[in-house]
C-alpha cells in the first residue's frame, strides 16, 4: 500500500499566509484610528470613519459574489494570484491618500481585491482536501486571519513610530508579492500538480458525491432552501465579525482611554485566542465525525457550542478592566471562527465543488451588504454617544446595544439554520 502524501498541507500553508496578509492589510486603518496623532491629520469624525469603512465593506460585498464566477472561469491559481495583486496594491495605495475621497477609495479598491480571498479558499480546500479534512484545513488557513488580527496590533505601532503611517501600508502591502512569488511556484491543480502522488491524489478524492464534479447555473442556486438558511446565517453574524475588525481598537480607546500602543497588547491577545479557535473549533465537528457521530450531529453540535461562546461578549460595555474585555472578546472570536470554520465545510457537505464558491461568495455579500447598514448604525450610535459627553469618561452604555447584537446573532443564527436545513446531506441537484 502507497503511503499518502502530505503536499495537500502545504496549499493549506498557503492559504494560511495569504489569510494572515488579508487581515494585516485591512487592520491598519482601524489601529491607527485608535491613534490621537493619525486622527489629528485625518481630521475625520466617528460617522467620517464610518463612511470610509462602508467603502471597503461595499466593495467587499460586490466581490464576494463576482468572485464565484471568476474563479470558474479563470481557475483558482490565476484567481488569487489576481486578486493578491489587486490588494497588496491597493492596501499600498493608502499611502498615497490627501484626501477624504482619496482614502475612500482606497479602501474601497482594497476590499474589492480583498474579497476574492476567501472564495478562492474555500474553493481550493474543496479541490484538495476530501470531505473528512475540509473543516480542519478551512479551521487552519482560516486562523491565519487571526495570526494577521494578532500580529498587526504588535507591528503596527513599531512601524507607525519608524517610517510613519505611510509607510506602514507600504511596508506590509509588499508582503503580498512575497506570496505572490510562492503561489505561482507551488500551486497546480491536484490531477496536474508533479509534487501529488497517485495514492494522494486517490485520498482527495474519498468521499465526494456523485454530484460533485457537475456545473451548477448561478441561477438554480437561489432555488435551494439549504442556500438561504446558510445566507440567513451569514447576515446575522457577517456584521458582528466585521464590527470587531473595525472597532475594536476604538472601543478599547473609547472604554479604557487607550491608544495605540496601550490596545496592542489586548488585541493581540483577542487575535491569539481567536486563532486558536479556530484550530480547535475547525476540528471540533472533525473530532465528532471520529468518533462515529452523523454529520447532521457532529456539525450542528460544533456550532451551537461555538454559539454559547459568543453571548459573554455582552458583558464588555459594562467592565473596568481592559484585559478582562479583552477576554471576553477572544472568547468571542475564537468561536465565531469555529462557527465559520465548520459553517465553510458545511457549504461543502451540502453542494457540489463547482457550487461552493458561487455559494459561498453570495453569503459573503449578503453580509456585506447588511454590514454597511449596522456600520452607519454603528457609527452614529457612537458618534451620538460621545457627542452628548465630549470630555472622555467610561460611559457604559456607548456600545449596549450594539454588543447585545453582536453576543444574540450566533444563536438566532444557529435556529435558523436548524429550521431551514433539519439535517445536512448533499443537495439533491436535478
Amino acid at each position: 500500500m502507497n503511503k499518502i502524501g502530505k503536499f495537500r498541507w502545504v496549499i493549506c500553508a498557503l492559504l494560511f499566509a495569504a489569510c494572515v496578509i488579508n487581515y494585516m492589510d485591512r487592520q491598519i486603518l482601524g489601529l491607527l484610528w485608535g491613534e490621537g496623532e493619525f486622527k489629528r491629520v485625518v481630521g475625520w469624525s466617528d460617522r467620517d470613519y464610518g463612511l470610509i469603512a462602508i467603502c471597503f465593506q461595499a466593495s467587499y460585498a460586490l466581490g464576494q459574489v463576482a468572485f464565484g464566477p471568476i474563479i470558474d472561469f479563470l481557475g483558482t491559481r490565476k484567481t488569487y494570484a489576481l486578486a493578491m495583486v489587486f490588494w497588496s496594491c491597493a492596501a499600498m495605495s493608502h499611502a498615497l491618500a490627501r484626501s477624504f475621497g482619496g482614502w475612500g477609495l482606497a479602501r474601497f479598491a482594497l476590499g474589492a481585491g480583498e474579497s476574492g480571498n476567501f472564495p478562492a479558499a474555500i474553493k481550493t480546500v474543496t479541490e484538495w482536501f476530501p470531505p473528512k479534512e475540509r473543516s480542519v484545513a478551512t479551521g487552519l488557513f482560516n486562523s491565519g486571519s487571526n495570526i494577521g488580527a494578532m500580529v498587526a496590533p504588535l507591528l503596527v505601532p513599531f512601524l507607525f513610530h519608524t517610517v510613519g503611517w505611510r509607510g506602514a501600508f507600504i511596508t506590509l502591502g509588499l508582503a503580498g508579492f512575497v506570496w505572490l512569488a510562492f503561489w505561482l511556484w507551488l500551486y497546480q491543480p491536484p490531477e496536474k500538480s508533479p509534487r501529488v502522488s497517485a495514492a494522494e491524489l486517490a485520498h482527495l478524492r474519498t468521499g465526494l458525491a456523485e454530484t460533485a464534479e457537475e456545473k451548477i447555473s448561478w441561477t438554480k442556486l437561489l432555488g435551494y432552501r439549504e442556500a438561504w438558511a446558510y445566507y440567513g446565517t451569514c447576515v446575522l453574524v457577517g456584521p458582528v465579525w466585521w464590527f470587531y475588525g473595525f472597532w475594536l481598537p476604538g472601543f478599547f480607546h473609547d472604554q479604557f482611554n487607550l491608544n495605540l500602543s496601550g490596545f496592542g497588547l489586548p488585541l493581540a491577545l483577542v487575535a491569539t485566542v481567536t486563532a486558536l479557535g479556530s484550530v480547535a473549533g475547525g476540528g471540533l465537528s472533525a473530532w465528532f465525525l471520529k468518533r462515529g457521530w452523523p454529520i447532521n450531529r457532529a456539525r450542528k453540535t460544533a456550532t451551537f457550542l461555538c454559539a454559547l461562546g459568543t453571548l459573554p461578549v455582552i458583558l464588555t460595555p459594562h467592565l473596568h478592566s481592559p484585559w478582562l474585555a479583552a477576554a471576553l472578546f477572544a472568547l468571542a472570536g475564537a468561536a465565531h471562527q469555529g462557527w465559520s470554520a465548520t459553517m465553510y465545510s458545511v457549504v461543502a457537505d451540502i453542494f457540489p465543488k463547482r457550487a461552493v464558491p458561487s455559494v459561498v461568495g453570495f453569503g459573503g455579500m449578503l453580509a456585506g451588504v447588511v454590514s454597511t447598514a449596522f456600520f452607519w448604525f454603528a457609527s452614529n450610535e457612537i458618534w451620538r454617544r460621545k457627542a452628548a459627553m465630549p470630555e472622555y469618561h467610561p460611559n457604559y452604555n456607548t456600545y449596549g446595544t450594539i454588543m447585545l447584537f453582536c453576543g444574540c446573532a450566533y444563536l438566532v443564527a444557529w435556529l435558523i439554520f436548524h429550521a431551514g436545513v433539519p439535517r445536512i446531506r448533499p443537495a439533491q441537484v436535478k
